[in-house]
C-alpha cells in the first residue's frame, strides 16, 4: 500500500515539525509585539468604597444585636403569616421568573466553560458530482464524468488560551451567575416583606375597624340619651337629629374601612400568585409587636454579605473587571491547534480502505493588526461599564446604611411616641367620661360631649396607626438587614425554588481592572 505522502510517515512527521518550527517562532514574535500593544487612554476612574470609611458609629452604635434569620416572620407569632409567606414563595410568578433567570445564567456559564476544553466534531458526506471537462480535471478520465465522492472525517480544535481570555470570560460568566443568584434572593426578600407589610396593614385596618365599631356604639348611646332628654323636655329636636347624624357618619367610616380590608385581601392574594378568592379566606391577623431591636456590632461590614442587593452589586463589579481582562486579551495573538483524520474517496467502494485515509494537524495563529480602533473602543467601553458598576455598588452601600439608620431612628422614635400618646388617650377617655356624666346630669351640653368624643376617636385612631407603623418599621428593618440571607451559606430557596450554589471564592481583581 503506497503512502499518501511522497515519503514515509516517519519522514512526514519530521517534515511537519520542521514546518511548524517557523510558525512557533512567529507566534513568539507576535506575542512579543503584542506585549507592547498600546491600550490607549482606557482606564478606570472609580474604586469601591470601603465600608469603614462611611462614618456610622454615632448613628448606629454597636448594641450586640443579632442579624435576622430566614424565618424572621415567626417572631411575630402569627401562624397565618407564616402560611402566607410560604404560599407566596411557592406560587409567586415574579419569584418563579427570578429563578428561571438564575437557571438561564447558570446555563450560560456552563456554555462559557466549554471554551476551556478541546472541541471534537464529526463530518460525514456523500456527494454525486459531474466534473467539468474544462476545469481542474481537463484531459483526465474524470473530465465530464459523474462520480460519487464520500468523506468521513473527525476534527479537533483546541484554543490554547495563552493569555487567559477564555478563563477570564468564564470568571465573568460565573460572576454574572452570582449576580443573578443574589438578585433571585433579593426578589425573594422583597416578596416576603411585601406580604408581611401588607398583612400588617390588614392588622391596622382591623384595629381601625374596632375604633369605628366602638364609635358607633358610643354614638348610638348618645343618640338614645338625646331622645330620652327630648322626651323629658331637656333637649330639642336639633340635638336629637345631630346625634343621629353622628351615628350615620360613624357607619360610613366603618364601610370605608371594610372596603380597604377587602382591597388589602385582594392584594395579598395577588402577592401569593393566586386568585382573589384566596384573600377571602384570610382571617384577622394576630400580629404581636416585638421589643426594640438592637443593631449588630459588625453592621457596616456585615451588610456586604447579608444584603442580596449589595452582594449583587459587588459581583457586578467583579464581572466587569473580568470583562476588562477579556477585552485586553483581544489585543494579543490567538493560538490554537487543529487536527483531523478520516477517509475521502471518489470511489465509495474504497472509502474505508487504507489508501483513502486522510489526516492533518497543525497550529494556527491570529493576530489583530489593524482593527480601525475597534479593540480600543471596546476596552474603553468595558472600563466605562466597570466604573458604572462601581458607582452602583457605592450607591447601594450608602443606601443600605441610610435605610438601616432611618429604620432604627424611626423605631426608637415611634416607641417614645407610643408611650406619650398612651397618656394622651387616657386623658381623652377620662375627659369624655366626665363630659358624658355631666350631660346625663343635665349640667353639660351635647356639643361638649361630641368634642370630647372626637378627641377620643382621634387618639384611638392615632394609637392604632402607631402600632401599625411600629410593625411596618420592624418588618422593613428585616428587609434592610437582609432578611436572614447570607452569601457564604449558599442558602437553598424554599420549596419550588432553584437551590443556590455553594459559595465560590474569587480573587479581588479591582486593582488590575483599574489598569
Amino acid at each position: 500500500m503506497k503512502s499518501a505522502l511522497p515519503f514515509p510517515p516517519a519522514r512526514a512527521a519530521h517534515f511537519l515539525m520542521r514546518r511548524a518550527a517557523p510558525l512557533a517562532l512567529t507566534a513568539l514574535a507576535a506575542a512579543a509585539l503584542a506585549g507592547c500593544a498600546a491600550f490607549g487612554d482606557a482606564h478606570s476612574t472609580l474604586s469601591k468604597t470601603d465600608p469603614a470609611a462611611l462614618a456610622a458609629s454615632q448613628t448606629l452604635p454597636a448594641e450586640h444585636g443579632q442579624w435576622p434569620s430566614m424565618d424572621w416572620v415567626d417572631q411575630f407569632h402569627d401562624p397565618q403569616l407564616r402560611t402566607l409567606v410560604d404560599e407566596a414563595i411557592q406560587n409567586s410568578p415574579s419569584l418563579q421568573s427570578a429563578y428561571a433567570r438564575l437557571a438561564a445564567s447558570r446555563a450560560m456559564a456552563d456554555a462559557t466553560r466549554a471554551a476551556l476544553y478541546p472541541s471534537v466534531d464529526f463530518e460525514g458526506s456523500l456527494t454525486r458530482q459531474r466534473f467539468s471537462q474544462t476545469d481542474l480535471f481537463a484531459g483526465t478520465p474524470l473530465a465530464g464524468a459523474w462520480e460519487n465522492q464520500g468523506r468521513m472525517q473527525l476534527g479537533l480544535n483546541y484554543d490554547l488560551d495563552f493569555w487567559g481570555k477564555n478563563r477570564a470570560a468564564l470568571q465573568a460568566a460565573l460572576s454574572d451567575d452570582r449576580v443573578t443568584e443574589a438578585e433571585a434572593q433579593s426578589a425573594r426578600l422583597v416578596l416576603t416583606t411585601a406580604v408581611a407589610r401588607a398583612y400588617a396593614q390588614l392588622a391596622a385596618l382591623y384595629a381601625q375597624r374596632d375604633v369605628d365599631v366602638r364609635a358607633i356604639a358610643q354614638r348610638e348611646d348618645l343618640s338614645k340619651l338625646s331622645r330620652d332628654r327630648l322626651a323629658a323636655g331637656l333637649d330639642t329636636q336639633v340635638e336629637t337629629t345631630q346625634a343621629r347624624g353622628t351615628v350615620a357618619a360613624a357607619q360610613t367610616d366603618l364601610q370605608r374601612v371594610d372596603e380597604q380590608i377587602a382591597l388589602v385581601r385582594n392584594q395579598l392574594a395577588a402577592l401569593l400568585g393566586l386568585g382573589p378568592d384566596r384573600g377571602q379566606a384570610i382571617t384577622r391577623p394576630t400580629l404581636l409587636a416585638n421589643a426594640s431591636p438592637n443593631v449588630p456590632d459588625d453592621l457596616a461590614i456585615g451588610l456586604l454579605g447579608r444584603r442580596p442587593d449589595l452582594v449583587a452589586a459587588r459581583w457586578r463589579v467583579e464581572a466587569a473587571s473580568k470583562d476588562i481582562d477579556v477585552a485586553k486579551a483581544e489585543f494579543l495573538p490567538n493560538v490554537s491547534l487543529t487536527a483531523f483524520a478520516g477517509f475521502a474517496s471518489l470511489d465509495t467502494s474504497k472509502l474505508l480502505m487504507g489508501i483513502s485515509r486522510t489526516f492533518g494537524f497543525g497550529p494556527s495563529l491570529t493576530l489583530p493588526v489593524f482593527e480601525g480602533g475597534r479593540l480600543r473602543a471596546n476596552l474603553k467601553g468595558k472600563y466605562a461599564k466597570y466604573d458604572s458598576a462601581v458607582a452602583s455598588y457605592n450607591q447601594t452601600l450608602v443606601d443600605a446604611l441610610r435605610e438601616t439608620a432611618d429604620a432604627m431612628t424611626s423605631i426608637h422614635s415611634v416607641d417614645q411616641q407610643i408611650q406619650t400618646q398612651k397618656q394622651a388617650l387616657d386623658l381623652a377617655e377620662h375627659a369624655y367620661s366626665l363630659a358624658t356624666t355631666r350631660y346625663k346630669a343635665g349640667l353639660g351640653t351635647q356639643l361638649t360631649v361630641l368634642n370630647a368624643e372626637s378627641n377620643v376617636l382621634q387618639q384611638r385612631r392615632l394609637a392604632a396607626d402607631m402600632m401599625s407603623r411600629r410593625l411596618d418599621l420592624q418588618m422593613s428593618l428585616m428587609k434592610t438587614l437582609g432578611g436572614g440571607y447570607r452569601e457564604e451559606a449558599g442558602e437553598a430557596a424554599e420549596s419550588g425554588a432553584t437551590p443556590a450554589p455553594a459559595s465560590r471564592s474569587t480573587a479581588n481583581n479591582e486593582a488590575a481592572a483599574r489598569g
